[in-house]
């Protein structure tokens, strides 16, 4: 079978594409799916709200994974480093990689 690139019609309507900020993450899974909260975390709040919640399985997270290591690649080598600050709001690091 050779290798075929399929094309897919991506629709974004209006109250997607105005996306939703976050500055945490909760990741976690099962044998089976991968579970990544994102949430936002306000200065003197002490709760967070999530705001979207995306369920994936364990190969197209590592996709994203490896997605996200070659964007950033590229983002570095035009913009410059990015540096992760110590400490946050609320005596948070930011995204959170643990396992929830």
């Amino acid at each position: 079978m050779a290798n075929e690139k399929h094309q897919i019609e991506i629709e974004l309507d209006a109250a997607v594409a105005q996306g939703n900020y976050a500055n945490l993450a909760i990741i976690s899974h099962s044998t089976s799916e991968f579970i990544l909260d994102f949430a936002a975390v306000l200065p003197g709040q002490a709760k967070a709200k999530v705001r979207s919640r995306i369920i994936l399985t364990p190969e197209h997270a590592k996709r994203l994974l490896l997605s996200l290591q070659e964007n950033i690649g590229r983002y570095e080598s035009n913009v410059g480093r990015i540096n992760i600050p110590q400490g946050g709001p609320n005596g948070i690091k930011g995204f959170n990689m643990g396992e929830a």
